[in-house]
């Protein structure tokens, strides 16, 4: 366990000042820039000798407050539309230490990625391979690419967010890796740089990380071997948060997901291993505020409506994901009632939480949806014409 706690005191919510909780109409994301800031440098110290990058993964939060932050403090960029990687640029991110994925890079998107010499391109199937060295001969320039593998490991989360088993769409699989690699080294406006990997999010256990490391090793001998030596090691990210007791791990721990790859991979010299985090950057430091609209009582259930929807956090909708909900506004000697939490939006998947304890709670209450820094605002909609949440920022420390 690392000391992120020494560094860092937890916060209780309900020391929310008022002037924080009464500067933007609920619902809004508030976020605490202090802890932004301690996650980062316990990234910093804990990967501190280690010949690595960590590339933010934007996808997790797209905020511009946010993603220039953690450009002011020093990390790469993972991106996987043109959009964040015009959103990384405006932020000040080093063209250099950006990685593009996805699956479905478009020409525009690619000859962008080109035009600003990107550090890599993570390719995802022989076709993309393809296009991206037409377009690079077209524009006189050579792509570096590094090949995202699919190793067929289930990081066992749920089956929207795994990435790295064989029924994904995501990497080129072990069997056809040798075609792949040979195709790269042959395309005359490609420069192969390196493997990538990511094997799916929210990932709490080591095990499977432990067992990417056997696959990147044996890769690599296999391909020295053969005399292919890459130069770049890409290991993604995925690692989890606690949802369930947010102030009781703010930071994840670091030492345990980096000390696995430190131990487990056997790197050549020659070679830089990246990084890939969002979740674990962002996910504790934004916390959804919302409003309670209607308490309302049925014959077999109790209803706390809110004035956040699907809409502003669509994660529990969408995967059933699950998040630590607080009455800001209750003392801390009311008895406790259980609840359905429900947005306002025409949908029956419109839950954040069935049958959850919460103190007896009154229309206009506050309600604070915790750990919605990572895949809350960055997937927000304005479905049923609802404007989208504001964010805010305080700093805790």
């Amino acid at each position: 366990m690392n000391d992120s706690k020494d560094s860092y005191n937890t916060l209780t919510y309900n020391r929310f000042t008022k002037e924080v909780l009464q500067c933007a109409r609920t619902p809004f994301y508030c976020y605490d820039l202090g802890l932004l800031h301690a996650t980062v440098l316990e990234i910093k110290r804990q990967t501190a000798g280690m010949n690595c990058i960590v590339h933010y993964a934007l996808k997790a939060n797209e905020n511009k407050r946010i993603i220039s932050e953690i450009a002011r403090m020093g990390l790469g960029a993972d991106l996987v539309s043109g959009g964040e990687i015009q959103a990384a640029i405006d932020a000040g991110y080093n063209p250099q230490d950006m990685s593009y994925s996805g699956v479905g890079k478009t020409d525009w998107e690619i000859r962008l990625g080109l035009e600003l010499e990107l550090g890599c391109f993570n390719v995802e199937s022989s076709a993309e391979l393809e296009v991206i060295n037409q377009i690079a001969g077209e524009m006189g320039r050579q792509a570096r690419i590094a090949i995202r593998v699919n190793p067929d490991i289930d990081a066992h989360t749920h089956r929207y967010i795994t990435t790295g088993t064989a029924d994904n769409k995501f990497g080129i699989t072990l069997d056809m890796l040798p075609q792949v690699v040979r195709q790269a080294i042959d395309l005359p406006h490609i420069q192969l740089l390196g493997l990538h990997f990511h094997i799916g999010s929210q990932i709490t256990a080591m095990r499977p990380y432990q067992m990417l490391c056997d696959t990147v090793n044996q890769l690599i001998d296999e391909y020295e071997n053969e005399g292919i030596r890459f130069e770049q090691i890409n290991v993604g990210g995925g690692l989890g948060i606690n949802y369930e007791q947010p102030d009781e791990q703010p930071i994840p721990n670091f030492e345990q997901y980096f000390g696995t790859f430190r131990k487990g991979l056997k790197l050549r010299p020659y070679q830089r291993l990246h990084f890939e985090l969002g979740r674990a950057i962002v996910g504790q430091c934004g916390t959804l505020i919302t409003r309670v609209t209607y308490v309302k009582e049925s014959r077999a259930k109790r209803f706390v409506i809110l004035d956040a929807g699907m809409n502003d956090l669509v994660r529990p909708a969408l995967y059933g994901a699950c998040h630590k909900i607080q009455n800001l506004s209750a003392p801390d000697d009311l008895p406790m009632a259980r609840c359905d939490v429900v947005g306002p939006v025409c949908e029956s998947s419109d839950v954040f939480a069935q049958d959850y304890p919460l103190p007896i709670t009154r229309r206009g209450n506050l309600i604070a949806i915790r750990s919605a820094g990572a895949y809350g605002e960055s997937m927000a909609s304005s479905y049923n014409m609802r404007p989208l949440p504001q964010a805010v920022f305080f700093n805790h420390l």
